[in-house]
């Protein structure tokens, strides 16, 4: 499974690095929404990206971005959020994201999460 983890902050990403490589994956990183559409452009397209949303730039711009370019249609997007507002999970499913995984994660579950909200839209 290729994936594009985007997540600003750098203890986060180790921790899902970790998480990922554990389960026998690896993943592209970026830490902001221009990173991250830049990392898209030039990396064969990713089988999930797991987005958190409250990056600089916005997390929902990177969703929009792969929603309206067709060589992402078959990317899986799991908005990766500590955002629990009742109608916040709707509100990413509306914005292009395919799944939703709130922080904190848990570590044992995590990667079949995945595994389940991509298998979901196969």
């Amino acid at each position: 499974m290729k994936l594009l983890m985007v997540e600003d902050n750098e203890l986060n990403r180790k921790l899902l690095r970790e998480v990922l490589r554990h389960k026998g994956h690896t993943a592209e990183e970026a830490a902001t929404a221009t990173e991250a559409i830049a990392a898209l452009s030039r990396m064969p397209a990713p089988d999930v990206v797991l987005l958190d949303i409250d990056i600089p730039g916005g997390g929902l711009t990177v969703a929009s971005h792969i929603r309206s370019t067709p060589a992402l249609a078959r990317t899986t997007v799991i908005a990766l959020t500590a955002l629990a507002m009742q109608g916040d999970r709707e509100r990413f499913l509306a914005a292009g994201c395919h799944g939703y995984i709130s922080k904190p994660i848990d570590v044992r579950t995590f990667v079949a999460e995945i595994e389940a909200i991509q298998r979901g839209r196969i």
